[in-house]
């Protein structure tokens, strides 16, 4: 039997059974939809969380820092042989303060970190609102939203103010301990950022507008590698120089192995309402297989081959496997939308940020209509052998 004619015969059942036909496929199609859904909200989350906190920059940048011992500081002179490391690019020193920052009339409590321009971007955060500095000189700031909560402001209420910080700096003496000093800073800062933080109040100073303080030591690095493959030989020539090393490359591995079960679970969860539409698809293959008795006497009689008798219904279960894959990328991709638009909907309500929970890889795509097929053609498997095997003279007599 020819192409053209196995798929004539196999498309007949749209005609004689339309509705019958579309509820298989509708059923198959919400079954992969189901999958489809479940697996691109995982995505869309994964995507969401890891968009938030990672930029290229950060993936290539190790955080140094002394641990928890007094014995071991970071010093310029560390500073300068970390930037000597074959592979780093890039050093950027953070200093931990304490201060009393005052805006308008209101004065509190909070941490000042001194950074250079370049943390931000190896560190890997966005602004809330505003934007970051980007010279070393100017008296700019960004604040934490818990600081402008504290100060009664909203986000966008706190760029423009003027910052009054007065410093506490931790001195060794010529005794050996430590006393505080204060060091009360005439010039005012600009607030041009806001970085979202529902915890702590600090705000991020440039390094060089607090030069004159005398700071000689460093609380924690960001350095940046040249590329992946030099990470963890930098990595072990800051560990021999007695510094703890972490990256956040192993956060989002470590993350990603989360997220990767996240996905397995959503999708067996979904596989159990395409295992529902397998097994109505199976019923509808078999039923179909009762209804044409006679007919595949009457095509066995006429010399239709057993083969032929298979490609049939192999075709026929395939088809329908295939067009409830293409009904579910439908079916999914609209639940996720409107799914997403609901969500959106209520984030605005109540003063959050649009966001986008669903993502549908490429290859997923590609995967769910192929896995689809494949479950036509697994469920066509027992009906078609069956009819193949019928006797001709029986089916002739089947009523």
């Amino acid at each position: 039997m020819r192409i053209i004619d196995t798929f004539s015969l196999s498309t007949r059942m749209f005609k004689t059974r339309p509705l019958r036909t579309f509820l298989t496929i509708l059923g198959v199609s919400v079954g992969i939809g189901a999958v489809l859904f479940l697996v691109s909200l995982g995505y869309g989350i994964q995507n969401v969380i890891l968009g938030q906190i990672t930029t290229v920059d950060s993936l290539l940048s190790l955080d140094v820092s002394a641990g928890s011992t007094d014995l071991i500081t970071i010093t310029q002179r560390d500073l300068e042989e970390i930037r000597s490391i074959t592979g780093v690019v890039e050093v950027s020193p953070v200093v931990n303060l304490s201060a009393h920052i005052t805006i308008g009339e209101f004065t509190g409590d909070g941490l000042v970190y001194s950074v250079t321009p370049s943390f931000f971007r190896l560190d890997g955060i966005l602004p809330m609102k505003g934007k970051f500095f980007e010279d070393e000189n100017e008296h700019s700031v960004v604040i934490s939203s818990a600081g402008a909560q504290l100060f009664d402001m909203t986000p966008q209420e706190i760029i423009g103010r003027e910052v009054f910080l007065t410093i506490f700096v931790s001195k060794e003496t010529e005794d050996g301990s430590f006393e505080d000093q204060i060091f009360k800073r005439e010039d005012s800062y600009k607030v041009v950022g806001v970085v979202e933080s529902q915890d702590t109040n600090f705000i991020y100073i440039p390094e060089k507008t607090i030069s004159d303080l005398g700071l000689t030591e460093y609380d924690f690095l960001k350095v940046k590698s040249i590329n992946n493959e030099s990470i963890e030989s930098i990595r072990s020539s800051i560990i021999e120089r007695g510094f703890l090393v972490s990256s956040l490359s192993d956060t989002i591995d470590q993350a990603n192995k989360i997220f990767k079960i996240v996905q397995i679970i959503l999708a067996l969860f979904g596989l159990i309402a395409l295992l529902v539409s397998a097994i109505g698809m199976f019923n509808t293959m078999t039923i179909a297989l009762l209804e044409r008795i006679n007919e595949i006497g009457i095509m066995r009689a006429i010399g239709i081959t057993r083969k032929d008798i298979v490609q049939l219904f192999l075709f026929e279960s395939i088809l329908m496997g295939f067009l409830g894959g293409l009904g579910g990328l439908i079916v999914g991709y609209l639940g996720g939308e409107i799914a997403n638009l609901g969500v959106n909907i209520l984030a605005k309500t109540f003063g959050g940020r649009a966001l986008d929970l669903f993502y549908q890889p490429v290859w997923f795509v590609v995967f769910i209509i192929v896995f689809s097929t494949i479950i036509g053609l697994l469920t066509g498997v027992y009906p078609s052998i069956k009819a193949s095997r019928l006797n001709p003279l029986t089916a002739l007599k089947y009523k």
